[in-house]
């Protein structure tokens, strides 16, 4: 038997497995163990649940969501499982850790990995060069990211460089984190760590069951180079000493899986205030794994008309043209700049500008209907 074991994204690995016929490790296993469930009476008295062979199967292939669905003591013993389906070839994505273990130790096993999408010098131009239409403001971050990202451009470079980007809210941290990624190509790869405050959160980051979501199957899967860590200053200390590996060496490893992001841009982001208060609250082990602190400040009153303007714009351009015809788009401008005394959050303010043009439009609407109501009553 022939083992292949392919690291990387979903797509890719589909792309790789061709269209060449095959057939899913889940589903023989399924069929197997019905099978093994009914009994087949063959003489009185006599009960067989014997399975029929037939011819042998060329090509066996399993994905990484199919191995939540393999009981527990099957993935363990996953050389037992696979020996009496004996495919002249098995190709396998993203497996666990101990699978692959056990088949290199007894089988002819080929490691195939995913290159993911670089940094190059190109794509240190195009940020350069569109960072300004991209982004209102935070010039600094510019220049800073530039030279974090220079790192990665290197052949040498093995590891990831880690970011954490902090400042107040809605000033453009993920909107970076995203455009970066554009340049790149692929999906980014976004996990929100608010929205782990519960037990599961301990399973997700350390390893639980086959079944159970985790993050390092989610890394496995990822199509991205870069890796993006919303709020991390979200997430309880407990949870800190788990990154250490990823961040010093790019390794992630739980109790089920072990991950190699290789040469990868890891952004973390919070709401500090200061890199002091980074300090203290993360701890000088996890602070000083960090390869630069990137500071967003906030916006300033022209910067954020600067934000409505392209807000209302871009909010114009993506409507129907008679919809367009029933706006005034200063009128809608002129009457959002007064929001440009306030704190100065993209997010709020994307929303309040979809709601302004939104009741506009539907006070025309409604205002075009009245009119068509009183002329057929007047006719």
């Amino acid at each position: 038997m022939k083992v292949t074991i392919y690291y990387g994204p979903l797509s890719w690995f589909r792309d790789e497995l061709g269209t060449a016929d095959c057939e899913y490790l889940l589903d023989i296993v399924n069929e197997r163990d019905e099978a093994r469930r009914r009994i087949v009476h063959t003489a009185e008295g006599q009960e067989t649940g014997r399975v029929a062979s037939g011819p042998r199967l060329t090509r066996v292939v399993a994905e990484s969501s199919d191995y939540a669905s393999i009981q527990e003591h099957a993935i363990m013993n996953f050389i037992g499982l696979v020996r009496p389906i004996d495919p002249e070839e098995l190709v396998l994505h993203n497996p666990p850790a101990h699978i692959e273990t056990q088949l290199a130790r007894e089988l002819n096993t080929d490691i195939k990995r995913y290159d993911y999408p670089a940094v190059t010098r190109e794509t240190l131009v195009r940020f350069r060069d569109g960072f300004a239409g991209h982004l209102v403001g935070q010039e600094s971050v510019r220049e800073s990211l530039l030279a974090a990202m220079y790192s990665l451009t290197t052949a040498q470079r093995a590891k990831p460089v880690v970011l954490m980007f902090y400042g107040p809210s809605g000033v453009g941290k993920t909107e970076t984190a995203q455009f970066i990624n554009g340049l790149l190509g692929g999906t980014l790869l976004r996990k929100q760590f608010s929205m782990f405050h519960n037990d599961k959160f301990a399973s997700y980051v350390f390893g639980g069951s086959h079944s159970e979501a985790s993050f390092a199957r989610d890394l496995l899967d990822r199509e991205s180079g870069v890796i993006l860590i919303d709020e991390f200053d979200k997430a309880n200390s407990v949870f800190h000493s788990a990154f250490y590996q990823l961040f010093d060496g790019g390794i992630f490893e739980d109790k089920n899986y072990t991950v190699q992001v290789g040469p990868s841009l890891i952004i973390c982001t919070s709401n500090y205030n200061s890199e002091s208060e980074i300090r203290e609250a993360l701890g000088d082990a996890l602070y000083s794994r960090f390869d630069s602190l990137v500071r967003f400040t906030a916006l300033s009153k022209d910067e954020i008309k600067q934000v409505i303007d392209r807000l209302v714009d871009a909010r114009t351009l993506s409507l129907a043209p008679d919809e367009q015809e029933r706006l005034s788009v200063d009128d809608i401008k002129t009457t959002l700049y007064p929001l440009a005394d306030g704190p100065g959050n993209v997010r709020k303010l994307s929303k309040l500008v979809d709601e302004v043009i939104s009741l506009v439009l539907v006070r025309a609407v409604l205002e075009d209907g009245r009119e068509t109501d009183a002329s057929a009553r007047s006719t």
